[in-house]
């Protein structure tokens, strides 16, 4: 991300889940690269997790050819039963790449169960016991699964290479669970959206440190207030940043000050 930086005095931020790799954003991958730049978004993680290995093989490449850009390698919950095995040696290969601060995202999904459940808990503690083997953190989906998943984060052991429930969609106990268990806590667009449904999700943002709070986008998905509809992009995670200064009570620059450097400290990122 060498583009033409922000100006003023920055308030800098890191979108630490973000699909830019994706299709979606073929059209314009340079221009929301630099629009991030320019809303001082120092670094952006690439999520390199779906259903066949081309899209982690994407994420690397990506990340690899772009400064302060860094990516992560897994296999999403959806596509847990598409794993094959030869898969594995493939992976630890790439999560073994310089630009790559993660495994994931990986975990569970019991909303849609696109894979059987028990799949999606092989496949996860699994990811996991990658992490470990590579040395570097997991990146964990989770929804409408939370007793499973901190189960598993529990038996595996999660927190001794670190973890992270992104795009958090819990409750405030959920929340305060997985603080428990050593991860960090992400939140997303979602946390912006008005309805009564997600009152819980800015609750739990009270009950989760400030030195374990992340931001991100999940961008092309869940654009924040006031770009609700749109294609979300890496320059609007301060949209999502300033909601949750807001519900934690404290300053955005403090909020985006410390998010940044929880970000830096759990992907194990160099300064900007």
């Amino acid at each position: 991300m060498t583009d033409k930086p922000c100006s003023s005095a920055p308030i800098e931020w890191i979108d630490s889940h973000a699909h830019i790799d994706g299709p979606e954003f073929d059209a314009d991958r340079d221009d929301v690269i630099a629009r991030a730049r320019a809303a001082c978004v120092t670094d952006i993680v690439v999520v390199g997790a779906a259903g066949d290995l081309a899209t982690a093989e994407r994420a690397v490449r990506l990340a690899a050819g772009h400064e302060r850009l860094h990516a992560t390698v897994g296999v999403h919950p959806h596509d847990a039963a598409k794993l094959a095995p030869d898969w594995w040696e493939p992976l630890e290969r790439l999560a073994r790449a310089d630009c790559v601060c993660a495994i994931g995202e990986t975990g569970l999904d019991y909303h849609y169960d696109h894979s059987p459940r028990d799949v999606q808990r092989r496949r996860f503690a699994e990811f996991v016991e990658l992490a470990r083997r590579v040395g570097k953190p997991v990146v964990c989906h989770i929804r409408d699964a939370h007793a499973d998943a901190k189960a598993i984060l529990r038996e595996t052991g999660a927190a001794e290479v670190g973890a992270v429930v992104h795009c958090f969609t819990g409750t405030p106990d959920d929340a305060r669970d997985y603080v428990d268990l050593g991860c960090y806590v992400s939140f997303s667009g979602i946390v912006t959206f008005p309805s009564r449904s997600c009152e819980p999700i800015r609750a739990a943002v009270r009950q989760v440190p400030l030195d374990r709070v992340l931001v991100e986008t999940d961008c092309p998905y869940l654009a924040p207030v006031p770009h609700r509809g749109r294609r979300n992009e890496p320059a609007w995670v301060a949209q999502t940043g300033e909601v949750v200064a807001r519900a934690a009570g404290i300053d955005v620059a403090v909020l985006a000050a410390a998010t940044t450097a929880n970000a830096r400290r759990f992907f194990r990122l160099t300064a900007a």
